[in-house]
Protein backbone atom coordinates (compact mmCIF):
# COMPACT_ATOMS: atom_id res chain seq x y z
CA UNK A 1 0.00 0.00 0.00
CA UNK A 2 2.93 2.34 1.02
CA UNK A 3 4.78 1.85 -2.41
CA UNK A 4 1.02 2.20 -4.22
CA UNK A 5 0.50 5.35 -2.38
CA UNK A 6 3.38 6.81 -2.74
CA UNK A 7 3.87 6.13 -6.70
CA UNK A 8 0.70 8.10 -6.65
CA UNK A 9 1.99 11.36 -4.43
CA UNK A 10 4.67 10.97 -7.10
CA UNK A 11 2.24 11.21 -10.27
CA UNK A 12 0.32 13.23 -8.64
CA UNK A 13 2.93 16.29 -8.02
CA UNK A 14 4.33 15.97 -11.72
CA UNK A 15 0.96 16.87 -13.10
CA UNK A 16 -0.16 19.57 -10.97
CA UNK A 17 2.56 21.62 -12.21
CA UNK A 18 1.21 21.45 -15.97
CA UNK A 19 -2.92 22.44 -14.74
CA UNK A 20 -3.98 24.61 -17.20
CA UNK A 21 -6.19 27.98 -15.86
CA UNK A 22 -9.90 27.96 -17.70
CA UNK A 23 -12.29 30.96 -17.58
CA UNK A 24 -15.73 31.82 -17.42
CA UNK A 25 -16.83 32.19 -20.97
CA UNK A 26 -14.36 30.61 -22.82
CA UNK A 27 -15.18 26.87 -22.78
CA UNK A 28 -16.99 24.77 -25.25
CA UNK A 29 -17.14 21.57 -23.21
CA UNK A 30 -15.47 20.13 -19.58
CA UNK A 31 -14.95 16.38 -18.70
CA UNK A 32 -16.61 15.71 -15.59
CA UNK A 33 -15.50 12.12 -13.56
CA UNK A 34 -17.88 9.38 -12.70
CA UNK A 35 -17.94 6.08 -11.28
CA UNK A 36 -20.22 3.33 -13.31
CA UNK A 37 -22.63 1.00 -10.96
CA UNK A 38 -22.74 3.95 -8.65
CA UNK A 39 -26.43 5.17 -8.82
CA UNK A 40 -26.73 8.93 -8.44
CA UNK A 41 -29.90 11.05 -8.76
CA UNK A 42 -27.44 13.62 -10.61
CA UNK A 43 -27.38 11.13 -13.78
CA UNK A 44 -31.11 11.73 -14.16
CA UNK A 45 -30.24 15.29 -14.81
CA UNK A 46 -27.36 14.20 -16.84
CA UNK A 47 -30.14 12.09 -18.91
CA UNK A 48 -32.29 14.94 -19.31
CA UNK A 49 -28.99 17.53 -20.49
CA UNK A 50 -29.99 19.30 -17.98
CA UNK A 51 -25.82 20.07 -17.25
CA UNK A 52 -25.77 21.61 -20.21
CA UNK A 53 -28.80 23.77 -20.29
CA UNK A 54 -27.76 25.34 -17.05
CA UNK A 55 -24.30 25.51 -17.48
CA UNK A 56 -24.14 26.37 -21.37
CA UNK A 57 -21.17 23.79 -22.24
CA UNK A 58 -21.04 20.33 -23.44
CA UNK A 59 -20.52 17.27 -20.56
CA UNK A 60 -18.36 15.05 -21.61
CA UNK A 61 -18.66 12.01 -18.87
CA UNK A 62 -16.10 9.87 -18.49
CA UNK A 63 -15.99 6.91 -16.22
CA UNK A 64 -13.13 6.09 -13.45
CA UNK A 65 -12.27 2.87 -11.70
CA UNK A 66 -10.87 4.61 -8.62
CA UNK A 67 -11.09 7.84 -6.60
CA UNK A 68 -6.81 7.63 -6.95
CA UNK A 69 -7.36 7.83 -10.98
CA UNK A 70 -9.59 10.51 -10.59
CA UNK A 71 -7.37 13.05 -8.54
CA UNK A 72 -4.35 12.35 -11.60
CA UNK A 73 -6.58 13.46 -14.22
CA UNK A 74 -7.41 16.49 -12.17
CA UNK A 75 -3.57 16.85 -11.79
CA UNK A 76 -3.15 16.72 -15.60
CA UNK A 77 -5.81 18.61 -16.42
CA UNK A 78 -7.96 15.83 -18.18
CA UNK A 79 -10.45 16.21 -15.72
CA UNK A 80 -12.25 19.58 -14.33
CA UNK A 81 -15.09 18.11 -11.80
CA UNK A 82 -14.52 14.80 -9.94
CA UNK A 83 -18.36 13.52 -9.12
CA UNK A 84 -18.28 10.51 -5.87
CA UNK A 85 -14.62 10.89 -5.64
CA UNK A 86 -13.88 8.91 -2.13
CA UNK A 87 -12.55 11.07 0.75
CA UNK A 88 -9.45 9.04 1.45
CA UNK A 89 -7.85 9.21 -2.39
CA UNK A 90 -9.10 12.74 -2.27
CA UNK A 91 -6.49 13.33 1.12
CA UNK A 92 -4.16 11.38 -0.34
CA UNK A 93 -3.85 13.43 -3.04
CA UNK A 94 -4.05 16.67 -0.54
CA UNK A 95 -1.45 15.76 1.51
CA UNK A 96 0.77 15.32 -1.56
CA UNK A 97 0.22 19.03 -2.15
CA UNK A 98 -2.21 18.47 -5.14
CA UNK A 99 -4.21 21.70 -5.27
CA UNK A 100 -7.53 20.61 -5.17
CA UNK A 101 -11.14 21.36 -3.56
CA UNK A 102 -14.61 19.41 -2.29
CA UNK A 103 -17.20 21.62 -3.64
CA UNK A 104 -19.88 19.51 -2.11
CA UNK A 105 -20.84 16.46 -0.93
CA UNK A 106 -21.54 13.88 -3.87
CA UNK A 107 -23.57 11.10 -1.33
CA UNK A 108 -23.59 9.43 2.52
CA UNK A 109 -23.22 6.41 3.54
CA UNK A 110 -22.87 5.59 7.01
CA UNK A 111 -25.02 2.35 6.85
CA UNK A 112 -22.29 1.07 4.37
CA UNK A 113 -19.10 1.00 5.99
CA UNK A 114 -19.45 -0.55 9.54
CA UNK A 115 -17.88 -2.80 12.33
CA UNK A 116 -20.05 -6.24 12.84
CA UNK A 117 -19.34 -8.39 15.63
CA UNK A 118 -20.39 -12.09 15.89
CA UNK A 119 -23.53 -12.68 16.68
CA UNK A 120 -22.86 -15.34 19.30
CA UNK A 121 -20.80 -13.22 21.47
CA UNK A 122 -23.93 -11.14 21.97
CA UNK A 123 -21.95 -8.06 22.00
CA UNK A 124 -24.10 -4.67 21.53
CA UNK A 125 -23.72 -1.02 22.56
CA UNK A 126 -24.87 -1.48 25.68
CA UNK A 127 -21.84 -4.00 26.67
CA UNK A 128 -19.44 -3.07 23.63
CA UNK A 129 -16.80 -2.96 26.86
CA UNK A 130 -16.83 -6.15 26.71
CA UNK A 131 -14.62 -5.98 23.05
CA UNK A 132 -11.78 -5.93 24.65
CA UNK A 133 -9.28 -8.88 24.19
CA UNK A 134 -10.79 -9.36 21.15
CA UNK A 135 -9.33 -10.00 17.72
CA UNK A 136 -10.81 -8.24 15.18
CA UNK A 137 -9.89 -7.94 10.94
CA UNK A 138 -9.63 -4.13 9.77
CA UNK A 139 -8.78 -3.01 6.03
CA UNK A 140 -5.66 -0.90 7.65
CA UNK A 141 -5.55 2.31 6.12
CA UNK A 142 -8.87 3.04 4.99
CA UNK A 143 -12.03 5.31 5.81
CA UNK A 144 -13.11 1.68 7.26
CA UNK A 145 -9.96 1.65 9.73
CA UNK A 146 -10.74 5.42 10.98
CA UNK A 147 -14.09 4.23 11.89
CA UNK A 148 -13.15 1.93 13.93
CA UNK A 149 -10.76 4.09 15.65
CA UNK A 150 -13.62 5.95 16.64
CA UNK A 151 -16.13 3.66 17.49
CA UNK A 152 -13.36 1.83 19.82
CA UNK A 153 -12.98 5.57 21.39
CA UNK A 154 -16.58 6.32 21.57
CA UNK A 155 -16.78 2.79 23.70
CA UNK A 156 -13.66 3.20 25.69
CA UNK A 157 -12.15 0.00 24.27
CA UNK A 158 -8.18 0.60 24.58
CA UNK A 159 -6.83 -0.79 21.42
CA UNK A 160 -3.74 -1.93 22.69
CA UNK A 161 -6.22 -4.65 24.15
CA UNK A 162 -7.13 -5.85 20.57
CA UNK A 163 -5.49 -8.62 18.26
CA UNK A 164 -5.57 -6.56 15.05
CA UNK A 165 -5.71 -8.21 11.71
CA UNK A 166 -5.28 -6.26 8.51
CA UNK A 167 -7.77 -7.53 6.03
CA UNK A 168 -9.83 -6.41 2.99
CA UNK A 169 -13.52 -6.22 3.55
CA UNK A 170 -13.93 -9.46 1.57
CA UNK A 171 -11.04 -11.44 4.18
CA UNK A 172 -12.46 -10.17 6.83
CA UNK A 173 -16.34 -11.40 6.46
CA UNK A 174 -14.69 -15.23 5.42
CA UNK A 175 -12.77 -14.87 9.25
CA UNK A 176 -16.13 -13.79 10.69
CA UNK A 177 -18.30 -16.55 9.34
CA UNK A 178 -15.51 -19.20 10.37
CA UNK A 179 -15.09 -17.41 13.54
CA UNK A 180 -11.78 -16.78 13.41
CA UNK A 181 -12.24 -13.10 14.71
CA UNK A 182 -14.81 -11.77 16.73
CA UNK A 183 -15.72 -8.83 15.12
CA UNK A 184 -14.71 -7.22 11.50
CA UNK A 185 -14.67 -4.13 9.57
CA UNK A 186 -15.56 -3.09 6.02
CA UNK A 187 -17.70 -1.97 3.38
CA UNK A 188 -19.66 -2.79 0.51
CA UNK A 189 -20.03 -6.41 -0.91
CA UNK A 190 -17.80 -7.22 1.99
CA UNK A 191 -19.93 -5.52 4.61
CA UNK A 192 -22.84 -7.12 3.29
CA UNK A 193 -21.38 -10.54 3.90
CA UNK A 194 -20.59 -9.63 7.41
CA UNK A 195 -24.12 -8.70 8.18
CA UNK A 196 -25.05 -12.18 7.37
CA UNK A 197 -22.97 -13.50 10.83
CA UNK A 198 -23.16 -10.13 13.22
CA UNK A 199 -24.56 -7.32 14.11
CA UNK A 200 -23.43 -3.72 13.94
CA UNK A 201 -22.64 -1.46 17.10
CA UNK A 202 -23.42 1.64 15.72
CA UNK A 203 -26.28 2.42 13.08
CA UNK A 204 -25.02 5.05 10.38
CA UNK A 205 -27.37 7.28 11.90
CA UNK A 206 -26.10 7.38 14.68
CA UNK A 207 -21.94 6.98 13.75
CA UNK A 208 -22.93 10.78 11.37
CA UNK A 209 -24.07 12.09 15.03
CA UNK A 210 -20.46 11.02 16.65
CA UNK A 211 -18.96 12.89 13.32
CA UNK A 212 -18.21 9.61 12.03
CA UNK A 213 -18.54 10.63 8.13
CA UNK A 214 -18.80 8.00 5.43
CA UNK A 215 -18.97 10.10 1.97
CA UNK A 216 -17.67 10.77 -1.22
CA UNK A 217 -17.24 14.17 -2.72
CA UNK A 218 -17.39 16.61 -5.30
CA UNK A 219 -13.85 17.51 -6.34
CA UNK A 220 -12.11 19.82 -8.57
CA UNK A 221 -8.94 21.61 -8.96
CA UNK A 222 -8.98 24.77 -7.03
CA UNK A 223 -7.52 26.56 -9.99
CA UNK A 224 -10.61 25.63 -12.08
CA UNK A 225 -12.73 26.27 -9.22
CA UNK A 226 -11.46 30.07 -8.94
CA UNK A 227 -11.59 31.10 -12.12
CA UNK A 228 -15.22 29.44 -13.38
CA UNK A 229 -17.19 29.98 -9.96
CA UNK A 230 -20.43 30.51 -11.76
CA UNK A 231 -19.97 27.21 -14.04
CA UNK A 232 -19.04 25.25 -10.75
CA UNK A 233 -22.51 26.88 -8.57
CA UNK A 234 -24.11 26.24 -12.32
CA UNK A 235 -23.35 22.67 -11.81
CA UNK A 236 -24.07 22.34 -8.49
CA UNK A 237 -27.30 23.81 -8.56
CA UNK A 238 -28.42 21.14 -11.15
CA UNK A 239 -26.85 18.42 -8.59
CA UNK A 240 -28.70 19.94 -5.94
CA UNK A 241 -32.24 19.88 -7.45
CA UNK A 242 -31.85 16.47 -8.32
CA UNK A 243 -31.01 15.42 -4.75
CA UNK A 244 -34.22 17.15 -4.11
CA UNK A 245 -36.18 15.33 -6.31
CA UNK A 246 -35.05 12.53 -5.81
CA UNK A 247 -35.38 12.52 -2.17
CA UNK A 248 -38.89 13.90 -2.36
CA UNK A 249 -40.44 11.38 -4.75
CA UNK A 250 -37.62 8.76 -5.60
CA UNK A 251 -39.81 8.02 -8.96
CA UNK A 252 -39.15 4.78 -11.10
CA UNK A 253 -38.71 7.06 -14.13
CA UNK A 254 -35.79 8.73 -11.92
CA UNK A 255 -34.57 5.83 -11.18
CA UNK A 256 -34.67 4.00 -15.46
CA UNK A 257 -32.39 7.22 -15.96
CA UNK A 258 -29.99 6.90 -12.65
CA UNK A 259 -29.87 3.15 -13.81
CA UNK A 260 -29.06 3.91 -17.16
CA UNK A 261 -26.61 6.48 -17.12
CA UNK A 262 -24.28 4.29 -14.58
CA UNK A 263 -24.76 1.25 -16.62
CA UNK A 264 -26.43 -1.36 -13.91
CA UNK A 265 -29.99 -2.92 -13.96
CA UNK A 266 -32.88 -1.40 -12.05
CA UNK A 267 -33.50 -4.11 -9.74
CA UNK A 268 -29.44 -3.14 -9.30
CA UNK A 269 -29.28 0.13 -8.97
CA UNK A 270 -32.84 -0.19 -6.13
CA UNK A 271 -30.28 -2.04 -4.24
CA UNK A 272 -27.63 -0.08 -4.34
CA UNK A 273 -29.31 3.80 -3.86
CA UNK A 274 -30.93 2.45 -0.81
CA UNK A 275 -28.30 2.45 1.40
CA UNK A 276 -27.27 5.81 0.01
CA UNK A 277 -28.22 9.18 1.20
CA UNK A 278 -28.01 12.67 -0.71
CA UNK A 279 -28.46 15.47 2.15
CA UNK A 280 -29.51 19.02 0.94
CA UNK A 281 -27.65 22.09 0.41
CA UNK A 282 -28.18 23.56 4.03
CA UNK A 283 -27.13 20.28 5.59
CA UNK A 284 -23.75 20.08 3.51
CA UNK A 285 -22.98 23.50 4.50
CA UNK A 286 -23.61 23.12 8.16
CA UNK A 287 -20.76 22.66 10.76
CA UNK A 288 -21.10 18.95 10.73
CA UNK A 289 -20.08 19.00 7.07
CA UNK A 290 -18.51 22.12 5.04
CA UNK A 291 -18.81 24.69 7.71
CA UNK A 292 -16.22 22.27 9.51
CA UNK A 293 -16.59 19.34 10.61
CA UNK A 294 -15.59 17.68 7.20
CA UNK A 295 -12.33 19.45 7.33
CA UNK A 296 -11.49 17.78 10.91
CA UNK A 297 -12.54 14.38 9.69
CA UNK A 298 -10.17 14.71 6.80
CA UNK A 299 -7.10 14.81 9.84
CA UNK A 300 -8.28 12.63 11.03
CA UNK A 301 -8.50 10.44 7.76
CA UNK A 302 -4.80 11.51 6.95
CA UNK A 303 -3.52 10.51 10.57
CA UNK A 304 -4.65 6.94 9.99
CA UNK A 305 -2.72 7.01 7.20
CA UNK A 306 0.13 8.49 8.61
CA UNK A 307 -0.21 6.12 11.71
CA UNK A 308 -0.28 2.91 8.95
CA UNK A 309 2.55 4.30 7.59
CA UNK A 310 0.99 4.51 3.69
CA UNK A 311 1.84 8.50 3.50
CA UNK A 312 4.74 10.58 5.34
CA UNK A 313 2.36 13.57 6.65
CA UNK A 314 -0.79 15.50 7.10
CA UNK A 315 -1.68 18.97 6.21
CA UNK A 316 -1.32 20.85 9.56
CA UNK A 317 -4.99 22.18 8.66
CA UNK A 318 -7.47 21.08 5.54
CA UNK A 319 -9.71 24.25 6.00
CA UNK A 320 -8.34 25.31 2.69
CA UNK A 321 -9.64 22.25 0.72
CA UNK A 322 -13.12 22.71 1.77
CA UNK A 323 -14.34 25.51 -0.78
CA UNK A 324 -17.91 26.36 0.16
CA UNK A 325 -18.41 29.51 -1.93
CA UNK A 326 -19.89 27.67 -5.32
CA UNK A 327 -22.18 25.70 -2.79
CA UNK A 328 -23.68 28.82 -1.13
CA UNK A 329 -24.21 30.37 -4.28
CA UNK A 330 -25.94 27.37 -6.04
CA UNK A 331 -28.11 27.07 -2.69
CA UNK A 332 -29.01 31.18 -2.77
Amino acid sequence: MRKTIASLLAGTAILASGQAALADGHLEEITVAYFLEWPLPMYDAWANGEFEEAMGVELNWVSFETGTAMSAAMASGDVQIAVSQGLPPFVVAASAGQDIEVVDVAVTYADNDNCVVRTDLEIDADNASELAGRRVAVPLGTAAHYGFLRQMEHFGVELASLDIVDMAPPEGAAALSQGAVDFACGYGGGLARMLEYGNVLLTGEEKTELGILVFDVISAPAEFVAENPDLVASFLSVSTAANARWNAEGSDEMLANIAQQAGMDLDAARSAISTMAFPDAETVLSDTWMGGGMATFMGGVANVFVEAGSIDSALDSYEDRVNTGPLETAAN
